[in-house]
């Protein structure tokens, strides 16, 4: 076998976004920068979650809000062209090709080396090339740093019958071509909460089994009711408090699936979807090389530098550190990790790591924004009420019928959604912000600059929303808070 070694400054092992964004940051700081992926450059929400998801969403999402408005809902009431449906999600995904990432990974001089990376010990990463392309073994060495960003992957349970039936996860949910007649979802985060709504729109009777109380449990509970509301209106069934003991789907791949739920019952669909919950992309990249164990989330300082490894070469950004598992955070923290890397490699002592600092990944605790892309939308910035009482802060709650802002009633006829603010009484500034309601994704990022820049609620007052939007919610919830 035909060894190669190569140095460079920095070797960052996955190409998705969060490797990408680390390595742009670590060649503007002048380092040497290899990229290594065993699959497509673009990584995991570039083709199989953020991107064809929301392209499958987009059209269904569309239509409700359209039937909402007088004089247009008579033009939308068929059903969707699927087939069109699908081909635009086949060409956002680039059809499951990346040649567009490799021309942008060559303009920014970053070195890309196919196959799967693993850590060989201190600085160094071994690349299995993929089955096929020939060649042997080759050995990266980093002068200054490697970079772990491997993401994570669907988690499945152990159960029985699981492993012959074949379940779709998120991959399979957003880049199947054809439309099952019956979908079965268990779980009740977001995944589900958003293929509901998907596969829904596109013609599958779907049903929703949730292991707890509700959808979207995470986030301020109304948002959740207000999303299975709607599916239920579509639709779906969506049955909480329920766990599933076994699957079988003993006519092979074309024959249906047999759903044991813990109470005995069973349930019969073409497919069922697991959206579970996520495992970190460690049991196989070397850790055990290094003193770590393989399989886990990587703990990691402000500057996502793995704390357990000496010397402070290995970081670790993205979903693998458990921090935030969101695709902007995670580009957010290869960001800071960039720098802190860059700033390192010039010999900077102390870096800038207090709140806020420049090498401080401290939006990952104060003013994570995420959106979920169901009917109707949610939006949702920072602590709810319920996390900020449990961290002993005085609070105040501040709630508003957002059908009741006028440009909300102009954009949909019924318009139904509701907004929240959490304001930290002592600090005397928002710590959490959630809407819910068609359209309001393009309202979060207004929320995340206040919770961000900590911006004082009364001078949020001389923050003049434009007539008719319905960012005048804004101002309905500042008149309400201050009575």
């Amino acid at each position: 076998m035909n060894q190669a070694t190569d140095e460079y400054d920095v070797i960052v092992l996955g190409a998705g976004p969060v490797g990408e964004n680390l390595a742009d940051r670590t060649r503007a700081a002048g380092l040497s920068t290899a990229i290594v992926e065993r699959e497509l450059v673009g990584g995991e929400c570039s083709y199989w979650a953020c991107v064809p998801s929301k392209s499958l969403l987009r059209p269904v999402l569309a239509r409700a809000e359209a039937r909402q408005v007088p004089g247009l809902r008579e033009a939308v009431g068929g059903s969707l062209a699927v087939a069109d449906v699908f081909a635009h999600r086949d060409k956002q995904v680039g059809n499951w090709k990346d040649d567009g990432a490799l021309t942008w990974l060559d303009s920014a001089g970053i070195d890309l080396v196919r196959g799967h990376g693993r850590l060989a010990g201190p600085r160094r990463v071994a690349v299995t090339p993929p089955d096929g392309s020939g060649g042997g073994e080759r050995t990266l060495t980093a002068r200054h740093a490697v970079a772990v960003c491997t993401g994570t992957r669907a988690a499945l349970p152990d159960m029985p019958g699981i492993a012959e039936a074949r379940p779709w996860t998120s991959r399979e949910a957003t880049s199947a071509g054809t439309v099952p007649d019956r979908l079965i979802i268990v779980g009740g985060g977001v995944v589900a909460a958003e293929m509901a709504t998907a596969w829904c729109g596109l013609g599958s009777r779907v049903t929703v089994l949730v292991r707890g109380s509700g959808l979207l449990n995470r986030i301020e509970p109304f948002a959740g009711e207000l999303v299975a509301e709607t599916l239920r209106e579509a639709g779906a069934e969506i049955r909480t408090g329920t766990s599933v003991k076994g699957l079988a789907r003993p006519g092979g791949a074309e024959g249906p699936v047999t759903v044991t739920l813990e109470s005995g019952e069973q349930l019969e669909a073409d497919e069922v979807l697991f959206a579970t919950g996520r495992a970190p992309h460690t049991a196989d990249v070397g850790l055990e090389t290094v003193g770590l164990e393989p399989g886990g989330w990587l703990t990691v300082d402000e500057t996502c530098r793995v704390t357990d490894v000496p010397d402070g070469w290995l970081y670790a950004a993205g979903d693998v550190n458990h921090r935030a598992l969101l695709t902007h955070q995670g580009k957010y923290q290869a960001r800071i990790a960039g720098a802190a890397i860059g700033a390192r490699a010039r010999g900077v002592e102390r870096l800038d790591t207090g709140r806020w600092g420049e090498h401080a990944t401290t939006a990952d605790e104060a003013a994570v924004p995420q959106v979920v892309f169901t009917d109707p939308e949610v939006a949702a910035v920072g602590l709810t009420a319920a996390q900020a009482e449990s961290e002993g802060r005085s609070i105040r709650v501040v709630d508003y019928d957002m059908g009741q802002v006028e440009g909300a009633a102009l954009y949909a006829d019924g318009y139904r959604g509701r907004a929240r603010m959490v304001v930290d009484l002592d600090r005397g500034h928002l710590i959490g912000v959630t809407f819910v309601g068609p359209g309001v994704s393009e309202l979060l990022h207004s929320a995340t600059v206040a919770v961000a820049g900590e911006v004082p609620i009364d001078r949020l007052w001389h923050a003049v929303p434009s007539f008719p939007t319905i960012s005048e919610i804004w101002l309905r919830l500042l008149e309400a808070y201050r009575g």
